[in-house]
């Protein structure tokens, strides 16, 4: 599928022969190399090519690719996914890190001219570059980046209608993890806020040349329309308070000392940076600011008795993180917030 999959197999020392003929070489620096038709794919980039021709038609059809769409792909490598998708929709964007994948890929649409005329190439690090319009992306994700790779997905305007990415298992089942579940973790709770996720198909690592050590699977994200209104940065800070330690109770987790000093700190920026409507609540508000500036033990004995005051509402003081629910997280950082506590 993609230049980018699933880290690569460690491999014995000389050369090992995989299926279709390709020689598995070890490199400069016990980097892994996979000669195919040519082309060597390298372990430090990830390269993993999917091989089934029905596990490529399986994402198109799962992707939900209109004639119209303009299809965004990452990591096309060789072009097995591209020319299938060429052929299901109106033009395909695909980003490429490696030159040499860029190469290969032009090579092989340069004899259609529909495909070449459908297709526009990006040679560039996906983090770093700035993207186009799209419907859909298709991706199969460097393990290296999955996650920075769906904020920055998820972040794009104008939105888009899905993705669907193939990840390493592991990471793919905690994006679709619910409340309860083992795996289920800050990145669940992040990505379920801003998208949809639904686990597609499992794929097994023999669909690969060469084969990475562990299977894949596939996942589609669906952007919530419209977003659930909240701000995204504090949000992140409350989540990530709650899942330093998921399986303790929110009383245990916020009466820690540590947890106390910077929600105090969080507590004093907020009261200090508060924006006030006339210059008579100003003159007051910065009073107040500064007798909360004298004494930095008794901002922290009125953070604590809010703490206290949250964690005695709806019962959050005996919830888990990790059985808690978007809309039980949602409620604690609206009643934190009422408290004037904040988390960025």
């Amino acid at each position: 599928m993609g230049k980018f999959g699933r880290p690569g197999d460690g491999g014995g020392g000389g050369g090992l022969r995989v299926a279709g003929g390709g020689v598995v070489k070890r490199g400069k620096g016990g980097d892994d190399r996979s000669a195919y038709q040519g082309i060597q794919f390298l372990k430090s980039f990830g390269q993993h090519i999917l091989k089934n021709p029905a596990i490529v038609t399986a994402i198109i059809d799962k992707a939900g690719v209109k004639s119209t769409d303009v299809v965004l792909e990452i990591g096309p490598g060789t072009g097995n996914l591209t020319t299938k998708l060429l052929d299901a929709c109106k033009k395909v964007v695909a980003v490429e890190f490696d030159p040499r994948m860029v190469l290969e890929l032009r090579r092989r649409v340069q004899g259609d001219p529909v495909w070449n005329s459908k297709l526009e190439i990006i040679q560039g690090d996906f983090l770093k570059v700035d993207l186009p319009y799209f419907d859909v992306c298709v991706a199969n994700v460097p393990y290296q980046i999955s996650s920075p790779l769906i904020f920055k997905l998820l972040a794009h305007r104008p939105m888009f209608r899905s993705a669907t990415l193939m990840f390493q298992r592991e990471f793919a089942m905690r994006l679709v993890a619910p409340p309860g579940d083992s795996l289920y973790c800050r990145l669940s709770v992040n990505t379920q806020l801003l998208a949809r996720t639904q686990h597609i198909l499992k794929v097994g690592k023999n669909n690969f040349r060469p084969p990475p050590k562990v299977d894949s699977s596939v996942v589609r994200l669906e952007p919530r329309h419209p977003q659930i209104p909240v701000n995204f940065k504090e949000w992140d800070g409350l989540v990530r308070f709650c899942f330093g330690r998921k399986n303790k109770t929110l009383g245990g987790i916020f009466r820690t000392k540590n947890v106390l000093e910077l929600l105090t700190n969080n507590y004093r920026t907020y009261k200090a940076l508060k924006v006030v409507p006339d210059k008579k609540a100003a003159k007051a508000a910065a009073a107040a600011s500064m007798d909360v500036d004298v004494s930095e033990a008794s901002s922290q004995e009125v953070v604590k008795q809010l703490i206290e005051d949250v964690l005695a509402t709806d019962g959050f003081g005996e919830m888990r993180s990790s059985k808690m629910s978007q809309d039980d997280f949602l409620r604690l950082l609206a009643t934190f917030n009422s408290k004037g506590i904040h988390f960025a």
